[in-house]
């Protein structure tokens, strides 16, 4: 069933569960072939409400989503954007041909000169498409060939907060739903006993910015689609377990009971959250097996421990992480979104980045080679990239081995991989790494072709909220064919 159907059955009282299917409608055999099409589960017993999951609008060439967000935007010109123009012009002033009256975050618009800065880090090319990769990736170069470098990004926003909102919701402020939540919302669950949307959180050395739960909401969607956020701790998802002296028998004699009085509810209110509420305590009382088993490492062979590095065995750890990720994406988890914090180096940025490559390389490049020996990386689809780029141009004092970078929205790179994504170089930028030479790609034509790669086409993945048709790529976004293989 379609999301749009989906929310038009809401919208009329029709909440699709097995005893009110059964006990509202006419259940002639039209009725009963209807249900069957409708809910496949509908006369297979239990009595949980069943998730309705949408179905894609074309054949995918990806099933799941693994996000690696880098949190504070890397310097596209220190690790992927090669630009010798800049060490020939060290210290010069950025032209103003160059710079055209391009807005400037109140950190360095009062500057009176704006000194180019060369990366004084090494690059060199690699793979059968030559991209060029810095010396502080040399494990990521090890998989470029079946990386697509996208050098061409650019968005509106200048600071953080509007930025990194801009990429996971598709809007600047908030109250939207997440990339994740609309795909759960379109796509459904693999895996009745996991969430179908899954946040991880990692902190590296550098100058961190704060996330935040609207990252991951499910803004106006049924709440169920909220990303379940794991913690660092034992226990990697919070109230999960039972209390003491609870055993699971005492749990579901309870969930029933208070399911029943939910039903209840129900019927005098009519609130569609009160189902999801009852839907999210089934699949809370599921994840308690499920969860344990997914999480657990130690039986991971020494072989993988040294592939993603022995932070891996460490939670909370981008390491251990990226090694969740690809054991929570294999058992089904539709969307999996990492937040690496770190990357605002807006002084000392060479020993930062230097830190974050060191806390990032390995693992980074260690999930699509895991992903790919399991024959998994042609159904995922691996995003990594921050929420806009640094600045060609040293922010305050440059010397001959230190300098910062502003925020730069106007070009940055990300990759992909995976997931019918086409490996190579797509884009190019001016030889000041300032401006886009060819192929620009917008945030939206960005999620646009990512719901498409999963089967969804941007402009019908829709939910009408206050009398408007909201979607992901707002009122924009085109999919960028030349990414897809």
């Amino acid at each position: 069933m379609s999301p749009i159907m989906e929310k038009e059955l809401l919208e009329h009282g029709l909440h699709l569960n097995r005893r009110k299917f059964l006990s509202q409608l006419s259940l002639g055999l039209g009725s009963i072939a209807l249900g069957s099409l409708l809910i496949p589960d509908l006369f297979s017993g239990g009595d949980e409400e069943l998730i309705m999951a949408g179905l894609p609008h074309f054949a995918p060439k990806a099933k799941r989503v693994i996000y690696l967000f880098q949190n504070g935007a890397p310097s596209q010109l220190d690790l992927f954007d090669h630009k010798p123009k800049l060490r020939e012009m060290q210290g010069m002033d950025l032209p103003d041909s160059i710079r055209n009256g391009q807005r400037l975050t109140g950190m360095t618009s009062e500057q009176k000169s704006f000194p180019l800065a060369g990366s004084k880090f090494a690059f060199q090319q690699y793979g059968q498409h030559g991209a060029w990769l810095s010396e502080l990736m040399p494990h990521t170069s090890k998989v470029v060939d079946d990386l697509c470098f996208i050098k061409t990004m650019y968005t509106e926003a200048i600071n953080h907060d509007p930025a990194l909102t801009f990429f996971q919701t598709g809007a600047q402020v908030g109250n939207r739903p997440s990339m994740g939540a609309w795909l759960s919302y379109g796509l459904g669950s693999e895996n009745k006993n996991l969430p179908a949307f899954c946040v991880l959180l990692s902190k590296g050395k550098g100058n961190s910015q704060g996330v935040y739960s609207k990252l991951w909401t499910n803004g106006f969607l049924d709440s169920r689609h909220q990303g379940v956020q794991f913690s660092n701790g034992e226990n990697p998802v919070l109230y999960l377990n039972n209390p003491e002296a609870i055993d699971n028998a005492d749990r579901r004699r309870m969930l029933d009971r208070v399911a029943g009085l939910n039903e209840e509810n129900f019927k005098t209110f009519g609130d569609p959250e009160i189902n999801t509420k009852i839907q999210q305590y089934e699949m809370a009382y599921r994840m308690q097996t499920a969860i344990p088993e997914v999480t657990d490492v130690s039986r991971e062979p020494e072989s993988i421990v040294k592939l993603y590095g022995p932070e891996c065995l460490l939670p909370g750890t981008y390491a251990a992480n990226c090694l969740l990720a690809r054991k929570l994406s294999e058992s089904g988890v539709r969307f999996v979104q990492l937040y690496h914090q770190g990357w605002d180096a807006h002084d000392n940025l060479p020993q930062q980045i230097a830190g974050q490559c060191l806390d990032t390389d390995q693992a980074s490049a260690a999930l699509i080679t895991d992903l790919k020996q399991r024959g998994l990386l042609d159904e995922t689809l691996v995003i990594w990239g921050g929420e806009f780029g640094r600045t060609n141009y040293c922010q305050g004092t440059l010397t001959p081995t230190n300098y910062g970078r502003d925020h730069h929205p106007r070009c940055f790179t990300i990759w992909m991989a995976g997931g019918g994504v086409k490996p190579g170089v797509y884009g190019e930028t001016d030889e000041f790494g300032y401006n886009i030479a060819s192929n620009p790609v917008h945030v939206h034509d960005f999620q646009a072709t990512a719901l498409h790669l999963l089967g969804l086409d941007h402009e019908k993945l829709v939910y009408k909220h206050l009398g408007r048709r909201y979607r992901l790529t707002d009122v924009s976004g085109k999919v960028v064919r030349g990414l897809i293989t």
